[in-house]
């Protein structure tokens, strides 16, 4: 008798355990997950950017009213310039992107590379932030530039979003290349590079 009474505890006890733990998971749960995400963005018949993530979760609050999707492994962004070659590419090992009452807001976290293919550059930064409207793409934070030109360092930078015009806001310790050989092949675009017409 003690032994069926013990039982009965334990299920009775347990079931309840259960029942709040799926009204806690379910709030918590994100409302899609999509894995081995690609995205592509279209104007004019011409691809302009494509996204790749390997995992992109989204959770909605207030009814809909606003969404956030992390991307917690990552993401990987190619920008296409006008006549269709990849000129830009953005790297992060995290990332989230929030719309609240229709406004926008991307973030990359940790290890953020930028890579423009058509001028050489190479940006890294921990954090970048990206303003749709303006068409922006900034942080706060320590950056490196390198270049054909040089080398650059300091703490907060501001591009327009392809990062064609990048401009670090307090640069330290930064030194430039003076190169006069004429022999020497300027810069290759390895990125869109077909090879000799």
């Amino acid at each position: 008798m003690v032994a069926i009474f013990l039982v009965a505890t334990i299920v009775v006890s347990c079931g309840r355990k259960l029942d709040q733990i799926d009204s806690v998971l379910v709030e918590n749960a994100p409302t899609q997950v999509v894995k081995d995400m690609e995205a592509i963005q279209t104007q004019k018949g011409m691809v302009k950017m494509r996204m790749r993530a390997s995992v992109m979760e989204r959770y909605e609050e207030n009814g809909g009213k606003k969404s956030v999707e992390l991307f917690k492994n990552g993401f990987n962004v190619m920008i296409f310039n006008e006549e269709g070659k990849m000129e830009t590419q953005i790297i992060s090992n995290e990332a989230n992107h929030s719309v609240v009452d229709k406004t926008e807001k991307w973030s990359a976290y940790g290890d953020v590379v930028i890579n423009n293919y058509i001028k050489g550059e190479v940006i890294k930064t921990d954090t970048l932030y990206w303003d749709k409207d303006k068409k922006l793409i900034y942080t706060h934070c320590y950056v490196t530039l390198s270049s054909p030109q040089g080398f650059m360092q300091g703490f907060g930078l501001e591009s327009d979003e392809m990062a064609r015009r990048a401009q670090l806001l307090r640069p330290f310790d930064s030194y430039g290349v003076v190169d006069n050989d004429s022999t020497r092949a300027s810069y290759v675009d390895s990125v869109n590079f077909i090879g000799p017409k």
